[in-house]
């Protein structure tokens, strides 16, 4: 993850095999990570049922809140790929019973595309 990608909040990716331990205990029976992201300290990691987004919290990171949405729940999304001045992607999830969706930014390099036929695949 470049320094630049963290100061601005970018998420970058992270291979889904490293966090196997990391997240064992949270995936039910036949669930695995299809893919993965950091954003400085949290993380956004999409399995082959849900998206699970870690808030890590405090000084020390210790206490962290893991919100669990289902695909099922997801009732649109958005992406929105970089551009010549704008480095970054965008993603928005709308989420059933929020007013506001859950956005993200992701650094140039990420394949946002892939990222929305992955939501895709589960959501439509």
């Amino acid at each position: 993850m470049g320094i630049l990608n963290a100061i601005l909040g970018n998420a970058s990716s992270l291979d889904p095999d490293s966090l196997k331990k990391e997240y064992g205990d949270l995936l039910c029976e036949g669930e695995f990570i299809e893919q993965a992201f950091v954003i400085i300290r949290d993380k956004w990691v999409f399995t082959n049922k849900r998206l699970i987004i870690q808030d890590v919290q405090g000084v020390t990171g210790k206490k962290r809140e893991y919100h669990s949405i289902p695909y099922r729940s997801i009732e649109r999304f958005s992406i929105e790929t970089s551009g010549t001045f704008d480095d970054d992607c965008e993603m928005k999830l709308w989420v059933r019973g929020c007013a506001e969706p859950f956005e993200q930014e992701f650094s140039r390099g990420t394949d946002i595309k892939r990222i929305q036929r992955e939501l895709a695949k589960y959501v439509l």
